[in-house]
């Protein structure tokens, strides 16, 4: 991320994420779906729900049409199956966040 010049940031769990948000905003969130405690589903539903809008970006290695389907319902800028491909990520970044 850095090497590509993002600045990133990273939490433990969705629940310290969120515990932030309302200090400082990100540009773009990159999710994982299966996460302790609060999982990725529930960071992008309480996100909705509280109307901040973030570009979201999920990652899971555990896919299935069924999470992918809801994720992207939702509003989910990208969806990426792990093993992360670097690039695809920073696309889907770039993408998500206007900068090309």
């Amino acid at each position: 991320m850095r090497s590509a010049h993002f600045d990133a940031e990273t939490f433990p769990s969705g629940d310290e994420f969120l515990e932030t948000v309302s200090d400082h905003r990100p540009d773009c969130l990159v999710l994982d779906l299966h996460m302790p405690k609060v999982d990725g589903f529930q960071v992008q539903s309480w996100l909705a729900r509280a109307k901040i809008r973030i570009p979201i970006i999920i990652i899971t290695g555990h896919d299935t049409p069924e999470s992918q389907a809801r994720v992207l319902g939702a509003g989910a800028a990208a969806y990426l199956q792990k093993p992360l491909d670097g690039d695809a990520l920073l696309d889907a970044i770039s993408s998500a966040t206007g900068r090309k």
